[in-house]
């Protein structure tokens, strides 16, 4: 029985994990979702006034509704990364001191530029996190490693395995709820066992990890091993003579798709001298 009646708190991660659906995004050739996600994540850091956030915010809740997945999926598979916001939000409202002194305690300072900022940064993150959520909830591994394979095509002529980079960027989205489940299951035996995983100091904690993250790099490996030997006995070659069952082709949406994606951009850069 587990130990105070209690059942061990189990480790999920959704991060990676494809859905199935039939919205015009999931329709869309995977070349163009990866760069459109790339252009809004890197159009997040451009976000500098709250007109220009509030605007990221709406197209990405809309983008979001273009998906028509449930809201409850999009906000697990991002539910690992609020407490990182949640961090980064603090540190900057405590380590600005720029504007009008709201609170102040000793050493603490928190002032109105640094509410500001706190709330800029942490909140234009979340168009960026989304973005790349609705990247792999909406595409399948298989499609993210051809799209990655087409677009690194051109690294070939400089003498870069293009191909063996998107197959290790394929593997490593297969391979993150595959640990995910070992690290859970790992961690249930262990606390069924007495460690202190979910109770107790800090210090505790950390040091009954040790034995989860030990077992967890030896699975890993095994696993690592066994996926090289079944592709040395399937003869696999990577390389730009392998066929794909399904080619991509950009269609007139994937046109209709990057003119939205400009358009945004274009708009985002006007909203900066609003």
């Amino acid at each position: 029985s587990y130990k105070g009646g209690q059942k061990p708190m189990a480790f999920r991660l959704n991060i990676g994990q494809y859905l199935a659906g039939t919205s015009a995004i999931h329709k869309l050739d995977p070349r163009t979702k990866i760069l459109a996600a790339l252009v809004l994540m890197i159009s997040a850091f451009f976000i500098q006034t709250p007109i220009q956030l509030v605007f990221g915010l709406l197209y990405i809740v809309a983008l979001s509704r273009a998906t028509r997945l449930p809201a409850g999926k999009l906000l697990d598979s991002i539910k690992p990364l609020i407490a990182m916001l949640f961090a980064l939000g603090l540190i900057n409202m405590l380590m600005v001191h720029r504007g009008e002194t709201l609170i102040s305690w000793g050493v603490l300072n928190i002032t109105d530029e640094g509410i500001r900022v706190a709330l800029l940064y942490s909140l234009r993150m979340i168009v960026a996190i989304v973005a790349a959520a609705i990247l792999l909830l909406t595409t399948t591994p298989t499609q993210l490693t051809d799209a990655f394979d087409a677009l690194l095509s051109p690294l070939n002529k400089l003498g870069l395995p293009a191909h063996e980079l998107a197959m290790v960027f394929s593997l490593m989205l297969r391979f993150i709820p595959l640990l995910a489940e070992e690290a859970s299951s790992i961690m249930d035996a262990q606390t069924i066992r007495g460690a202190s995983i979910h109770k107790g100091h800090v210090h505790t904690r950390i040091k009954s990890l040790i034995p989860v993250i030990i077992a967890l790099l030896a699975s890993s490996l095994r696993h690592a091993n066994g996926l090289a030997r079944s592709l040395d006995a399937r003869c696999y070659e990577g390389g730009s003579t392998r066929s794909h069952w399904h080619p991509l082709r950009y269609k007139k949406r994937d046109a209709l798709a990057c003119g939205i994606t400009l358009l945004y951009c274009f708009m985002l850069g006007i909203l900066a001298f609003v």
